[in-house]
């Protein structure tokens, strides 16, 4: 058993759906007792403290929030050495940088040093859940949840499946993607806090074959996680619509594999129907909203409150999108977000922000059972926003008069900084003051 001592925000509401004000819970000094990974109990310390047992001392964290930890919808791994990589659209920037890439997690231990890199600057950025694609390659696969099993961090992730208009050395076949996928979720998905997701990469990178392959998967296995890219670039909507002249839409190549339903999650969504909005909200599948990474190709804006529109709402989780992406950091993206949404015409305030990082996320993985609060009974993944981080936000947040001004602040002019500490499963695995190495795997 241990403690957290601070002050907290959490949700009991959707924002999106009800009034911001009645969404979010806050207690300005509050205690949060963790036992076997999981929230035993929150509340005011004054209220909690007479349950905490002789000798378990909490950890004090003033001048900052506690959180659950950040869930990123849409992220690649091996594109974190590219991130930041200059110009061109979509698939230009695929040709010139992805897949010059990836082929290089064709060595094991490449892909060991990448996983090892990429999970530490997401624990240092408070995200304690991922999306993740990998490469082509098993090995890519299997470093990555090898190191996430040492951390005991809840991932999603997979092999990414493409069988053409791809360099040679990136292509798999119909056949094969589905035998290493299928080894692939035997091995991993749903041990210990590991989730397999069936990943082709879209729809122009891989056959009408392979698309039905990776709905058979689906049918297959029980509570896997499909993703996938859809209508991200206007170019590229035209060449899926050249090469599957038969469908109606990007989103009907899919839907017509088997590959649009629960725990489906598609990346970017920016030229939506509303036709592609109501097949989303009727089958329950979800969009992974990557600002960011949006503005750095010039793909568009996502219009994200069309996309949750109360008569067929959608699920909508926030994505970093590394590496066309620019920061792994949820805070950035949120940053990122709000400029989207004005640009688009519309206001994000921090509640619904806050709840997209967090609860949102978890909505949209179909994990919001277990992830994205702080109540008892959930996983005590947990991130310490330290609102003093940095000399502006320290000056900045002492003008703050509301916490709704404070998660703005935050979101605004914080990043990786902000973060002070980050839980996974109620174990301290990142932080930033402490002594020597900052990161801890599980016990």
């Amino acid at each position: 058993m241990k403690a957290l001592r601070g002050a907290t925000v959490s949700f009991r509401q959707n924002p999106f759906e009800q009034a911001a004000e009645t969404c979010l819970v806050h207690h300005e000094d509050a205690l949060v007792i963790i036992e076997d990974g999981k929230i035993q109990t929150i509340g005011p310390y004054s209220e909690i403290i007479a349950r905490l047992p002789t000798g378990v001392v909490p950890t004090e964290y003033p001048n900052a929030l506690i959180s659950a930890g950040f869930i990123d919808t849409h992220v690649h791994y091996p594109q974190v050495e590219m991130i930041g990589a200059y110009g061109s659209q979509l698939l230009e920037w695929l040709n010139n940088y992805t897949f010059v890439t990836e082929q290089k997690y064709a060595n094991e231990a490449h892909a060991e040093l990448a996983a090892r890199f990429f999970l530490r600057e997401l624990l240092r950025a408070g995200t304690t859940t991922a999306a993740v694609y990998c490469t082509v390659h098993p090995q890519s696969v299997n470093a990555f949840f090898e190191e996430s099993t040492r951390f005991n961090t809840c991932m999603v992730a997979g092999k990414v499946l493409m069988d053409r208009n791809a360099p040679e050395a990136l292509l798999d076949t119909a056949q094969r993607g589905y035998d290493e996928s299928d080894a692939l979720i035997a091995r991993w998905h749903q041990k210990g806090r590991q989730h397999y997701c069936v990943t082709p990469r879209f729809a122009p990178t891989s056959t009408e074959a392979q698309l039905e392959a990776a709905g058979a998967l689906l049918r297959k296995w029980d509570g896997l996680f499909m993703q996938t890219h859809l209508c991200e670039n206007q170019n590229e909507i035209e060449w899926v619509l050249s090469l599957f002249p038969q469908r109606s839409s990007y989103l009907d190549v899919y839907a017509h594999a088997g590959l649009v339903g629960q725990r489906s999650v598609f990346g970017h969504a920016v030229h939506m129907t509303e036709q592609d909005f109501c097949t989303c909200h009727d089958t329950g599948a979800a969009l992974a909203h990557c600002p960011t990474s949006n503005l750095f190709l010039g793909s568009g804006l996502f219009r994200l409150f069309d996309a949750i529109d109360s008569r067929r709402p959608v699920r909508v989780g926030l994505g970093t999108d590394v590496g066309a992406g620019t920061s792994l950091s949820q805070l950035q993206t949120l940053n990122e977000s709000y400029k989207v949404a004005a640009l688009a015409g519309t206001k994000l305030n921090a509640t619904q922000s806050f709840y997209l990082a967090t609860l949102g996320g978890a909505h949209a993985l179909y994990l919001d059972h277990r992830l994205g609060r702080l109540e008892p009974g959930f996983d005590a993944d947990i991130c310490i926003l330290d609102y003093k981080a940095t000399p502006l936000l320290e000056f900045r947040s002492s003008y703050c008069e509301s916490l709704e001004e404070l998660l703005f602040v935050l979101m605004t002019l914080g990043d990786d900084r902000a973060v002070r500490a980050t839980y996974v499963a109620g174990e301290c695995v990142y932080d930033r003051d402490r002594q020597g190495e900052k990161f801890r795997y599980a016990p």
